[in-house]
């Protein structure tokens, strides 16, 4: 009990110093200050409606206009309200609607220590995201007790291990693909013996992990330079072109990495069913020699082996409906479709992880048949001559 309770601890610790580092790095005295920019959270307290606005020169800004009285809830401007015109585009996708209540993200104008405008950047959706990662974590501590809090745990190493060592080693131009195996590898051993302990299990679980996602970043590295996709296939990385750093990034690295990392669950979750249900043939049948430990690891590969590589396949094609439905609209040929980089990076993604879910069962079955026999003759043996 003493034990849960600790590891307990250390995760909600682990969530509210990351929470806390994330506060630190973007909120400024309770705003993030971007160049002029000054972000805070605000409640709105009225709103009027007022006049359609009519499109600009361009012809294509158009709404209703509205006054928004709003009152400031961080940061050193807390308390002051601030009243300003706010205007709702007829694009859907551009539209933020507020009334009153809601609490808004702002970006404000301020002199002296006054606020003088502002417009709504967007509805503040951050504590809702906070409850649901809490009843997440809540719900894997009620329902796998220390392991479930151990899972937790891990969860949030590979959060900081991504967010903390991966991305400023990219940011500072480091090879995406070299850096993207090493911290898998390392996140791998350190999730796996977080939560399974420092066993043959594990070992089995790591070399199958390993091995799978390697085979993926190469095929993935092989198949878009064959295929020559450029990368930038999404709008965020031709973004990266222009950011005021001027870092000169390795952009298919970057989207081979993408794939690398998109990978790592599927094939870690493959390895160590294949790992722990070899463990438990060898346990209820001790006599068991490695050729049946590996043949009863590949069976159990083949049955996760279907629904796990459609994990992938659709977790990709579910992102891509609105773009499948466009296709669909403008009754677009099938082959230009395929061909489009866009379309041809997401297939690659969806069948080099699917490659290296699938050769990570025979290796974690022949690690973990190896592991659970050889290894242990050779510690009785050990014991024997000691």
């Amino acid at each position: 009990m003493k034990r849960f309770i600790l590891w307990l601890m250390a995760v909600l610790l682990m969530l509210f110093t990351g929470q806390a580092c994330f506060a630190n790095e973007t909120d400024t005295a309770g705003g993030m200050e971007a160049g002029k920019e000054i972000i805070v959270r605000a409640r709105i307290l009225e709103v009027t409606e007022g006049k359609d606005h009519a499109p600009d020169l361009e012809g294509w800004v158009q709404g209703k206009e509205q006054l928004v009285t709003a009152k400031v809830l961080s940061g050193p401007y807390k308390g002051q309200e601030v009243s300003f015109f706010h205007v709702v585009p007829d694009q859907p996708g551009m539209a933020v609607n507020v009334k009153p209540g809601d609490e808004v993200i702002l970006s404000v104008e301020v002199e002296g220590n006054k606020i003088t405008n502002a417009f709504v950047a967007d509805h503040a959706r951050d504590k809702k995201l906070y409850y649901l990662a809490g009843a997440f974590a809540l719900l894997m501590v009620a329902v796998g007790g220390i392991k479930g809090a151990k899972s937790v745990l891990s969860l949030a190493l590979t959060g900081v291990g991504i967010f903390y060592v991966l991305l400023p080693l990219m940011f500072k131009g480091h090879s995406p693909l070299l850096m993207t195996v090493l911290v898998a590898a390392v996140m791998t051993t350190v999730t796996m013996v977080l939560v399974h302990g420092f066993n043959r299990k594990t070992l089995a679980g790591v070399i199958g992990t390993t091995s799978g996602v390697i085979t993926a970043g190469f095929l993935a590295m092989l198949v878009g330079t064959a295929a020559k996709l450029t990368g930038f296939s999404s709008e965020e990385m031709q973004m990266l072109l222009y950011i005021p750093q001027q870092v000169k990034f390795d952009y298919q690295g970057l989207l081979f990495a993408g794939m690398i990392i998109g990978a790592l669950g599927a094939v870690m979750d493959v390895a160590i069913s294949i790992a722990s249900a070899v463990e438990e043939v060898k346990r209820a049948n001790p006599s068991l020699d490695t050729r049946a430990l590996i043949r009863a690891g590949i069976n159990v590969g083949r049955d996760v082996m279907g629904t796990m590589a459609n994990t992938l396949i659709l977790a990709y094609t579910g992102g891509a409906i609105p773009l499948i439905l466009i296709f669909m609209a403008y009754d677009m040929p099938f082959l230009k479709v395929i061909n489009l980089d866009l379309i041809a990076t997401e297939i690659v993604r969806a069948l080099t992880g699917s490659i290296g879910l699938i050769l990570a069962i025979p290796v974690t079955s022949l690690a973990a048949g190896l592991l659970f026999t050889r290894l242990k003759r050779l510690e009785k043996k050990t014991d024997l001559a000691n």
